[in-house]
């Protein structure tokens, strides 16, 4: 499907995947914030139980769920949660222990997550439950390009791609928003980590096998001093 003239468009087969951030620590709750919005999800916040519990979490498809709330036990905001919505729950905190574990999972949640934890991790979960409770995943289309975010699936004009891992978290990261410059750091994040030190020049290697394999001239195109983005193939 391409829009009038000759700009190519993406096509997402469902909505953008909706995130609840249940937090109480403002400057953790900017990050994740910051970098699901980064990601194409839809992102909301609230800092209490009850505001989760009042409605916030009522349309949501993933609820990222601290259990150290000021208002009230997270478990219970949990289980009470579960009880009122089919949302993905996936527990956020600093506890790991397993009965800490257990106690959570047995509240409902889907998954649980101990911090500190990087991005590209707490995408790969959010992906991974989305595929249990969205089963039919997302298509996204870019000219030529077709890409399945649920089954990892990459087409050029119907010939299927094979792509390393690391190639497809960079090419999901454009595709997220086609024709953004999305900056060196936002993809380092993604695909790596949030606290990734390494040097970037493993980007630009992974940039480079990634448009040798998709084989289109242009559809990768680099704005320099700043980043990538999807371009008009």
């Amino acid at each position: 499907m391409r829009a009038q003239g000759s700009r190519a468009t993406t096509v997402p087969e469902e909505p953008a995947a909706s995130v609840l951030i249940v937090e109480d620590d403002a400057g953790i709750a900017a990050q994740l914030l910051r970098g699901l919005r980064r990601g194409g999800y839809q992102v909301d916040h609230v800092m209490t139980g009850g505001e989760a519990l009042g409605g916030a979490g009522a349309d949501a498809d993933v609820v990222l769920l601290d259990l150290e709330l000021p208002d009230m036990d997270g478990v219970q905001v949990c289980r009470r949660l579960r009880g009122r919505t089919d949302a993905a729950i996936i527990v956020v905190t600093a506890h790991g222990e397993e009965p800490d574990r257990v106690m959570a999972l047995d509240a409902g949640a889907d998954d649980y997550l101990v911090k500190p934890f990087g991005l590209a991790e707490l995408q790969a979960r959010i992906r991974a439950v989305l595929r249990r409770v969205r089963p039919g995943g997302d298509v996204v289309r870019h000219g030529p390009l077709e890409v399945d975010t649920r089954t990892h699936r990459v087409t050029v004009d119907g010939r299927e791609i094979s792509l390393t891992p690391k190639e497809f978290d960079i090419l999901e990261c454009l595709t997220a928003d086609p024709g953004r410059v999305v900056t060196r750091q936002e993809i380092l994040e993604s695909a790596w980590d949030a606290h990734w030190y390494g040097p970037t020049k493993v980007l630009d290697v992974h940039v480079a096998s990634l448009r040798r394999k998709l084989g289109v001239p242009g559809l990768i195109e680099t704005v320099y001093g700043r980043g990538f983005r999807l371009g008009e193939a």
